[in-house]
């Protein structure tokens, strides 16, 4: 029987010679590895036969753990350890008085899984990613990336990076994340790093981006040019690295689980999920949660076997030093050198003082339970286990945790200290600068009562300091004051420090960002042919993937299809199955996908077949995405792009337009709409240039239009957020975008004849939106303005109205009320005269033109319809 590690898989590449020999070498290492495993290993980790292998770690190069063969620096190790987990046990308990004393809004914590993440700790090397959630806090601190300050300093929302690293003071406590970017927003050496993506609170919204995360690795050793460009080098050593996840047995209900657990079986990439079951989602117990009330055992059909790919799926227990370090160490070997994803069911993990601050587990758990919890704590078993191998004293035990409740102390007081001297002394400046105001102004009872309420609080928040500023300039506004002046000078310049602290890094602010690519237009020569738009975009894909080596697109029907529409078409023949993929029907984890790679250093094209399957991944679009930059302070970056196409078609579910909904749920990305195909490829040329996520909707309706094909394929480029005034006018704007915009210039013709001269605007992208104010510069000209698009009302024409009308001052402007044509309010009809009656049509343009035209000169235009 040929072992499985060494069987041909559809899904590889075809690769070099050299990567063909170190494929071969890994693939006998680990054949030979597995008959070892098969001699001494079962499934069960936790059976004391187990023998672990070889490891950089001294403690686990003891074969079984003998105790009594223990060197004093191993048994030095394992007392660290036992620290370690008091530490951070402790941690968790002062964040939780300090949350309910009022110092903190908010506590959640991670008490009761020390031990399996220590476990987990040790094996995770640099270049490694972790994709967890809130209650990973042991891990961080073992793997050096938080210490018990910053932890702290994010439980008070220390609104400064110094401080809290992980999010300056922009997430709630537990949230952690590393810096892969330096100051300038380029990329570190992430090889020399341990990596943690940033989390996010939705439960089991880790996952998709895990699946990325890990599928990177596979790109990296397989992908013979990255492997030799010393730019990649800083992301990727051969693709040994792990994708490693953690997540809350309750959360494995959630469908994105399924999703990501069904892929990673599909792809097989090296990622290890550990599920940390405590019983209980909140206050619902397992029983209600999951099928066979085991994780493990629902999914044990997932299991590979000799035959077929899988899982690998191990169980262990919270409280069993032992067969957690012997569990994890099976699991690294697995994933870093097969590629095959791993597992892990934490069984027996208790949660001392329940889920959060918000209330209190006594409520739901019986005293059973709670008496349980209390003799399965992983914490106390260690102990009694180190006792009863004699490797310390309970005297040394004591000692031991003493200083690790002085540790966690301490840790805090810094942190606190910290926090309050910086909010004291921006108090105590506003405070004598009210003083200065009392002197001067005639409102002085009203002034100190301002001032006493300021420094009443305990807590000296940055609300309470400038609200009492503001309060004070209302007070004395009729009043000039010198001193009124200086307030004023201290409030404008702390309100910049504050925008700096809470209002930055929603999009790339640095070199790298797209909106610094200046447009390039096509270029055509006298014999440029006339080809269906696919073709353009075809073909400007093909000097993409030329020139960029780390783009690779994946989706459904993307692969061997060449996508839908044909847009691909004989790409994956060109560039491999590695760049061009066919995925499942799994829109949330092909996205997830893209920003787990994206965060990795690759640049891939997430394709989401129709607009209206964007629902399916909206929540990761919103909550993960859109946010990566912003939550991480600046820290982190995915620059995905997500291709998708749009608007009218046939039938409910793929006519599509829902902009108002995009446009507010994934602020942090651009919002690409082009109204034809050569347009589209210009934005993707754009945004390759750039560093910041985007969607890009491709017009449904455009791929068999015909369009010229330019020469400067993969050169081109498209502006973001510069509207296009595509025909010139006088009398009225007509500003749109998409496939609608195409509707509002056939119409032009007609409108013409009718003595109308229309301005036509294409907004091309909707965020960023017409940065360069070039829709008002017409408004100021035609005094008139209709937005046109097929979203429902109130959706994208609203928004351009509020953009124009609101924040661009075009109510000055106007000599007619502002109009908008949008589709009807409910989803459209199947069928042409179903189109017709849904959405904006020929006809209804020109009469919403019209209309605006003859409110303003009826004698000219008289009314068609009375």
């Amino acid at each position: 029987m040929i072992p499985m590690d060494m069987k041909r898989k559809p899904h590889d590449l075809q690769p070099g010679p050299v990567i063909r020999i170190y494929r071969m070498q890994q693939a006998v290492k680990r054949w030979l590895s597995k008959l070892w495993d098969k001699a001494t290993v079962t499934n069960e980790l936790n059976k004391e036969s187990m023998a672990p292998t070889e490891t950089k770690k001294s403690i686990m190069q003891s074969n079984g753990f003998s105790t009594a063969d223990l060197t004093d620096a191993e048994k030095q190790e394992i007392l660290d350890d036992y620290k370690l987990a008091v530490v951070s046990r402790e941690t968790s308990y002062i964040g939780r008085k300090e949350t309910l004393t009022g110092k903190a809004k908010f506590g959640i914590f991670g008490d009761g899984k020390e031990l399996p993440q220590i476990a987990m700790a040790k094996y995770f090397e640099e270049g490694d990613f972790r994709s967890g959630y809130y209650r990973d806090q042991t891990f961080m601190m073992a793997i050096e990336q938080v210490t018990v300050q910053q932890f702290f300093a994010q439980l008070y929302a220390h609104a400064d990076v110094e401080a809290d690293p992980h999010s300056g003071g922009r997430q709630m406590n537990a949230h952690f994340s590393t810096r892969s970017l330096d100051d300038k927003g380029r990329w570190r050496d992430l090889t020399r790093m341990k990596n943690s993506s940033p989390d996010i609170s939705p439960t089991a919204g880790q996952m998709s981006r895990l699946l990325g995360l890990a599928q990177a690795s596979k790109v990296y050793r397989n992908h013979d040019t990255l492997l030799d460009m010393e730019k990649f080098q800083k992301f990727s050593r051969e693709g040994r690295e792990i994708g490693w996840g953690t997540i809350g047995d309750a959360s494995t209900s959630e469908g994105i689980f399924w999703e990501t657990i069904n892929a990673a079986g599909v792809l097989q990439v090296p990622m290890v999920l550990s599920v940390w079951d405590d019983g209980f989602g909140i206050s619902v117990p397992r029983e209600y949660q999951t099928t066979k009330e085991s994780i493990s055992k629902v999914l044990a059909g997932f299991q590979r076997t000799e035959e077929e790919d899988g899982f690998e799926i191990l169980k262990v227990k919270a409280w069993d030093y032992r067969g957690l370090l012997q569990t994890y160490k099976k699991a690294a070997r697995i994933a870093r050198e097969e590629h095959v994803p791993v597992l892990i069911h934490v069984q027996e993990v208790t949660q001392p003082q329940g889920h959060s601050t918000s209330g209190s587990h006594e409520r739901y758990k019986s005293d059973e339970r709670l008496q349980w919890e209390e003799e399965h704590c992983c914490i106390s078993k260690m102990r009694s286990w180190l006792l009863d191998k004699g490797i310390a004293t309970p005297e040394e035990l004591d000692q031991l945790e003493a200083d690790a409740k002085r540790e966690a102390e301490n840790g805090k007081e810094a942190a606190w200290e910290a926090y309050t001297s910086e909010l004291k002394e921006e108090r105590d400046m506003a405070s004598r600068l009210l003083d200065d105001l009392i002197a001067e102004s005639r409102h002085k009872g009203v002034l100190r009562q301002i001032q006493r309420q300021m420094k009443m609080p305990r807590l000296p928040l940055r609300k309470h300091i400038y609200s009492a500023v503001r309060e004070a300039c209302r007070t004395v506004r009729d009043e000039k004051l010198p001193a009124r002046k200086k307030l004023l000078d201290w409030l404008n310049e702390h309100y910049r420090a504050s925008r700096e602290r809470y209002d930055t890094h929603l999009y790339s602010e640095g070199e790298q960002s797209p909106l610094h690519v200046k447009e390039v237009e096509p270029k055509y020569a006298a014999t440029s042919k006339r080809v269906d738009g696919r073709i353009v975009l075809r073909d400007n894909f093909e000097k993409i993937f030329e020139q960029y080596p780390e783009t690779l697109v994946f989706g459904e029907d993307t692969g061997k299809l060449g996508d839908v529409n044909k847009g691909l078409e004989n790409m994956q023949k060109k560039f491999g199955e590695l760049r061009v993929q066919d995925t499942g029907i799994r829109e949330a984890t092909i996205l997830g996908q893209g920003i787990g790679m994206a965060l990795r250093g690759l640049r891939p094209i997430a394709e989401v077949q129709y607009l209206d399957y964007l629902l399916y991944c909206l929540q990761v679009l919103s909550d993960d995405l859109a946010t990566m930059r912003y939550r991480s302070a600046g820290g982190q970056k995915a620059p995905v792009i997500v291709r998708t196409r749009g608007h009218r078609l046939e039938g409910i579910w793929h006519t599509g337009s829902p902009m108002g909904l995009i446009l507010n749920a994934i602020r942090g990305m651009h919002l690409c709409v082009p109204r034809n195909l050569t347009e589209a490829a210009g934005m993707y040329n754009t945004l390759l240039q750039g560093d910041d996520p985007a969607l890009v909707i491709e017009p449904l309706n455009g791929y068999r239009l015909k369009e010229r094909l330019p020469t400067n394929l993969g050169e081109f480029s498209v502006p973001l957020g510069i509207p296009e005034v595509v025909v010139e006018g006088t009398d009225i704007t007509v500003v749109s975008y998409g496939s609608t915009f195409n509707l509002c210039a056939a119409v032009r013709p007609d409108l013409q004849e009718a003595g109308i001269s229309v301005e036509l605007i294409d907004v091309r992208t909707l965020l960023p939106f017409d940065r360069e104010h070039i829709i008002i510069e017409s408004l100021k000209k035609t005094n008139r303005i209709l937005f046109v698009d097929e979203d429902v009302p109130g959706g994208g024409t609203a928004f351009m109205m509020n953009k124009v009308i609101e924040e661009q001052d075009g109510y000055f402007y106007l000599d007619s009320e502002p109009q908008c044509l949008t589709s009807k309010e409910h989803r459209g009809a199947y069928g042409s005269d179903g189109d017709y009656f849904s959405k904006p049509n020929r006809d209804d343009i020109f009469e919403a033109v019209y209309a605006i035209m003859s409110e303003a000169n009826p004698g000219k235009y008289p009314p068609i319809y009375s």
